[in-house]
């Protein structure tokens, strides 16, 4: 039972920590919008060029964890082994592979492949202190996996105070990560409220994906007025992205407002980042609401077939099929 915990650790792992390895933006904007399609393309047409590029190893192997493509997982990890000494990208992105195949390994592989996203993670925070993903990456392992794989509360401490003397807005999200372990909320939002991101890109991000995280703690909680305020919130300072809509349709899906959930689903679809959000699963919930059982089947069914979806949604949407057969 306790190895069960190793990949649900990883799962929630890979759907809170997104990469700004990639110095080229264009890849990055591709990776961010969930284009893994058009990553790939640019990558090995890159590789056609140089071989040992780097960046070329980055890029597919952020792309294959995207994709959850087993058979690209394995064939990126040689070209990311052969610059993860040296180099903190190509740890943190080996960690990041190695995290996406321990989601669905053997009993027998699985804590082989949570040490390992372990190891790279801390190679990279070692690589480059100032490299806020991998050491967002490490603290929130420490802070999910379980005492025997080497989740370790302490050492989760240790990274946010190493962070404070060298980059104190990122302190500030690790310390929000250890706060929401610790189901501090008024801490959380107190860290959260504090950061001053600037033009830091990736500060912005982890910012962003911080409230999102509050406010479906908020949604949980019922607090559904406290969580359309953070959702509004984010949707302004965020206009072009889909995380405030999507939020506010998971708002208006828990005050029975369907038509309002489904208006808002629709509008995801088309900015930024709404590949990345389950919004088949919270499609077939609206329709379910509504009574139409047959649209609820479609968009369920589309959604449990999407090799990027996170399990916990996955298992939901299951359920929800299982009542509607």
């Amino acid at each position: 039972m306790r190895f069960r915990l190793i990949p649900l650790a990883l799962a929630l792992l890979a759907g809170s920590v997104s990469a700004q390895v990639l110095k080229d933006p264009q890849w990055q904007a591709w990776l961010d919008a969930g284009k893994s399609a058009e990553l790939v393309r640019a990558a090995q047409a890159r590789a056609k060029v140089q071989a040992d590029d780097e960046q070329v190893a980055m890029a597919l192997g952020l792309a294959a964890v995207d994709d959850n493509d087993a058979g690209r997982l394995e064939a990126s990890i040689p070209a990311l082994q052969a610059c993860a000494a040296r180099q903190a990208g190509c740890a943190y992105v080996l960690g990041r592979v190695h995290g996406q195949q321990a989601m669905t390994a053997s009993v027998f592989k699985m804590p082989g492949l949570a040490s390992k996203t372990k190891e790279q993670f801390a190679r990279a925070v070692e690589l480059d202190p100032q490299l806020y993903e991998a050491r967002s990456g490490l603290a929130q392992f420490y802070l999910m996996a379980p005492g025997f794989a080497g989740g370790s509360v302490a050492k989760a401490r240790e990274l946010a105070a190493d962070a404070q003397a060298r980059q104190p807005e990122q302190a500030k999200l690790v310390r929000f990560l250890i706060a929401a372990q610790d189901k501090d909320w008024a801490g959380a939002e107190k860290e959260l409220a504090s950061v001053k991101p600037g033009d830091d890109r990736t500060l912005q991000r982890e910012l962003r994906n911080g409230w999102m995280r509050l406010g479906a703690e908020f949604i949980e909680q019922k607090s559904y007025a406290r969580a359309k305020g953070v959702f509004e919130t984010v949707q302004r300072e965020h206009p072009q992205h889909a995380a405030g809509p999507y939020g506010l349709a998971r708002v208006a899906l828990e005050s029975n407002q369907p038509d309002e959930a489904l208006r808002l689903l629709e509008r995801c679809r088309n900015l930024e980042g709404g590949e990345r959000y389950p919004l088949d699963h919270r499609v077939g919930q609206a329709l379910i609401a509504k009574g139409d059982k047959a649209g609820a089947r479609a968009a369920l069914e589309r959604f449990v077939h999407n090799k990027r979806a996170n399990p916990r949604n996955v298992e939901d949407a299951k359920k929800l099929l299982a009542g509607l057969a």
